[in-house]
């Protein structure tokens, strides 16, 4: 049965995001103070075969602890869905 997985990997509040921080500065470079910090992160969208909803999520979370993210440093958050 074909799943559609969501991932979403963010740095953890404690670790400078270097990339959000330029944003940042550059907009209030700019002049725009009103946006207090900017983190960047990544999304990632699957599509797998497995029996069940719980047999997808298991693959998934595998593969995110595996490849997708550094639990050191970053924070993962998948949701799994049957995909029509």
């Amino acid at each position: 049965m074909p799943y559609k997985a969501n991932v979403v990997v963010r740095y953890k509040k404690s670790v400078l995001e270097p990339q959000g921080q330029a944003i940042l500065l550059s907009l209030r470079e700019q002049g725009d103070e009103s946006f207090l910090d900017v983190r960047v992160g990544k999304y990632i969208e699957i599509l797998l075969e497995a029996e069940n909803l719980q047999a997808a999520e298991e693959k998934v979370r595998k593969l995110a602890e595996d490849l997708l993210h550094n639990p050191v440093m970053e924070n993962c958050s998948i949701t799994v869905s049957q995909d029509d």
